[in-house]
């Protein structure tokens, strides 16, 4: 296969990609598959309702998997991570973020297969790439440099964890395989407490303004799931948010998340 079909999403994000399926893709056309992904930031693959073997297969292509503290991976297949309704007051991922920030190398990228999908429980990206490149000059000469805490707060909560896992991570990060900077923050207060040799009140209007700035509307895909649906994008250089509006309906996908670099 010399082309393969992509269709831009929005303007700034995302490309959906017909015509190809995941369990069979060859060589050339994980190729083409990974330039789009590169320039796209996040591809959707829809109908391909893969088994877990073949999820697994395919994601193996990109690298090591990446599993985080405080979830659960499936016995069988550990790097695996199913996820399941566990109730809107349990939805840690009900904010803007990038996945185990927290972590000294977060994931390179991750890859959804959704299985059981409710009415509702769309899943939104922001592309950081987008989000740098709006800031002013003055700011990102003020950004250059600056590091950041990134805290698995939430995930800790959830589990009664006595310790909250931190990491110091670049504010504006250069992505290693094509040398763009993206913006690279958090939830102000629980995910990005305060930048590094600040005090949470002093770093916490800048945080909030950067937070709000990377999620600007004209930088957002919202994703409304269906059964068979493979989604996956570049955890260095987009922000997702998932939105529990389903209540106590039945959602189940599969997540395999791939090791990352220590952002730069």
């Amino acid at each position: 296969m010399t082309t393969i079909n992509a269709t831009a999403l929005t303007g700034t994000i995302g490309a959906r990609i017909n015509g190809i399926r995941l369990s069979e893709v060859d060589d050339a056309t994980f190729d083409l598959v990974r330039a789009q992904f590169l320039e796209h930031t996040m591809l959707v693959f829809p109908d391909q309702f893969l088994s877990i073997e073949e999820h697994v297969a395919f994601a193996k292509r990109w690298g090591e998997f990446s599993v985080s503290p405080f979830v659960s991976y499936l016995d069988e297949h550990p790097g695996v991570l199913p996820l399941n309704n566990l109730g809107k007051a349990n939805a840690v991922t009900e904010n803007w973020h990038y996945d185990s920030s927290f972590l000294p190398s977060p994931p390179s990228m991750t890859i959804l297969s959704a299985r059981d999908i409710p009415l509702g429980g769309d899943t939104m990206w922001s592309n950081q790439y987008h989000a740098y490149d709006t800031l002013s000059a003055g700011m990102k000469q003020l950004l250059d440099g600056l590091r950041a805490e990134f805290a698995g707060t939430r995930l800790a909560a959830r589990v009664g964890a006595d310790e909250v896992p931190t990491s110091l991570h670049p504010v504006v990060r250069t992505h290693p395989e094509t040398g763009r900077r993206a913006l690279f923050i958090g939830h102000p207060g629980d995910t990005v407490p305060r930048f590094e040799d600040m005090m949470a009140a002093e770093s916490l209007p800048l945080i909030e303004y950067l937070y709000a700035h990377s999620t600007r509307p004209d930088r957002v895909y919202r994703h409304c799931w269906s059964e068979g649906d493979v989604v996956m994008w570049d955890n260095r250089c987009t922000m997702h948010y998932a939105v529990h509006d389903y209540g106590e309906q039945t959602r189940h996908l599969h997540r395999i998340s791939i090791v990352g670099d220590r952002p730069v």
